[in-house]
């Protein structure tokens, strides 16, 4: 399990930076119960080991003017690497796509896809999304609200496996 290789005070390092990521090393340090030095050293080893992703401000996309949170369910035509790689890729190129994830099923990827109203997705949909190579279906769904936003993991429940395992 890959949990398994981190210490509980690195795992504990995790849940505090994931729920808090701007509080300061002391603080952090605090909270895990260990000094701020070796506590520094953790996290950078963290980050360079990539359990550590980055640092994100949660901002409200509503608040900003982004009215409009759609998910589009897409199926391609052809199902080779080459083709769900360059799929890929132009979801990266795409701005108003903001997740993007392969699933296996009936649909081959499923879009989170935000825009200031409707007509700018529209849009995007007919211009962009629809007419790009390979794209053979698109189904949507408009986001009336959301009722859970969480991002990472739920260390609780990573901790309890883990103790049920030892």
């Amino acid at each position: 399990m890959a949990g398994t290789r981190l210490d509980p005070i690195d795992r504990k390092i995790l849940a505090e930076l994931q729920a808090d990521g701007r509080m300061t090393n002391v603080e952090l340090a605090k909270r895990v119960g260990i000094s701020a030095p070796p506590c520094l050293r953790r996290v950078r080893t963290l980050e360079e080991s990539g359990y550590i992703r980055g640092y994100h401000a949660d901002v409200d996309s509503r608040e900003l003017g982004f009215e409009v949170q759609v998910f589009a369910m897409v199926g391609l035509n052809s199902q080779a690497e080459a083709d769900l790689s360059a799929f890929e890729e132009l979801c990266r190129c795409w701005s108003l796509v903001r997740e993007c994830h392969m699933l296996n099923g009936e649909v081959d990827f499923i879009l989170k896809c935000v825009a200031p109203d409707l007509s700018t997705f529209q849009s995007f949909l007919t211009e962009d999304l629809l007419k790009a190579e390979n794209v053979a279906s698109v189904k949507t769904s408009l986001v009336i609200r959301d009722a859970k936003d969480e991002p990472g993991v739920p260390f609780d429940v990573l901790e309890e496996r883990i103790s049920r395992n030892a």
